[in-house]
């Protein structure tokens, strides 16, 4: 077997009957959908699970639904994949945002209660702290460079904050901050025939505009019950994989703040050994950036693992 890398998406790989599968033929599964209820106070099996051809719920876009909702199912998935452990020849794994907690869980360093609980925690922080004016927007089809002269032009054109927050391919880049900020690097990506998508999301995340949810996060994250991981974990912060729990720790400190390096993170992992990268979540968000990210390498394999008969099939 090739040596393989876990990947967990984060935000925006949400779906409607997602991990339902999972839950419906292994109980360990259901108990971390109750778990989770429990947990957030929220009806998430209402909001997530509905008859085929059925309108998805607004709620689903609720961040503090979707964030215990979507580490229930990457983490079913995960508990699935489990027994293959030892064929799977898993040398690393990497979560995207929200992701990395699904990870950290999946390498041993943190429980399943204490990732429960804390994502629970996450959710109900970052929901609350949306602020008029903040935001982000991903930037499609410009390199790095042209992306980085843009937001500073557009930052001392406006007077406002703004960074690029996610790293999520060569062509692929979201930034975060201000509105009048925003707007201007809008205009200037247009002009360089570029295409910027703002996302529907309640704030700057991954950016400094969120240091007073990230302050009290903190204190939450200290109190988990830290262990060294069975494999390492390429943490979004530094975008290399780390076996440290006292580094996975404060790298998970700072994330909330920070960009989320995940090309850096996927070329880490290729040099730490892995051919083959698997998601372990609904749709395929990061097998498709694995395959941008890697695009030079003809010996990688990439597959989307996001239901039971694919998991079983690995």
């Amino acid at each position: 077997m090739l040596p393989t890398a876990l990947l967990f998406p984060g935000q925006g790989s949400q779906e409607l009957n997602m991990g339902r599968d999972v839950a419906e033929a292994q109980s360990a599964a259901m108990d971390l959908w109750l778990l989770a209820e429990k947990r957030s106070g929220l009806k998430l099996r209402e909001i997530y699970w509905g008859d085929e051809g059925a309108t998805p719920a607004p709620e689903m876009a609720d961040t503090r639904a979707l964030q215990p909702a979507l580490t229930v199912v990457d983490v079913s998935l995960w508990l699935a994949a489990k027994p293959k452990a030892a064929a799977l020849n898993i040398v690393g794994a990497a979560g995207h945002s929200l992701g990395e907690f699904a990870a950290l869980c999946a390498s041993g360093a943190l429980s399943v209660e204490d990732v429960i609980a804390a994502v629970c925690e996450r959710g109900k922080l970052m929901a609350g702290a949306g602020k008029p004016g903040h935001g982000m927007a991903a930037v499609l089809k410009l390199p790095l460079a042209t992306v980085e002269e843009l937001v500073a032009a557009a930052a001392k054109q406006s007077g406002a904050f703004l960074r690029i927050a996610n790293h999520n391919s060569p062509a692929q880049y979201v930034v975060s901050g201000e509105k009048p900020a925003l707007d201007a690097v809008a205009a200037l990506v247009k002009e360089a025939k570029g295409r910027a998508i703002p996302l529907a999301v309640s704030g700057a995340f991954h950016s400094p505009l969120m240091s007073e949810p990230a302050n009290a996060f903190a204190k939450i994250i200290e109190d988990l019950h830290w262990r060294t991981p069975d494999f390492p974990v390429a943490a979004n912060v530094i975008g290399r994989p780390e076996a440290d729990p006292g580094v996975l720790k404060a790298m998970l400190t700072a994330q909330m703040t920070s960009s989320v390096l995940w090309t850096t993170t996927m070329e880490s992992l290729y040099a730490a050994g892995a051919r083959r990268f698997v998601e372990l979540g609904p749709k395929n968000v990061l097998t498709k950036l694995a395959g941008q990210n890697l695009s030079g390498h003809e010996d990688i394999v990439t597959q989307n693992a996001g239901s039971l008969e694919a998991v079983l099939a690995l």
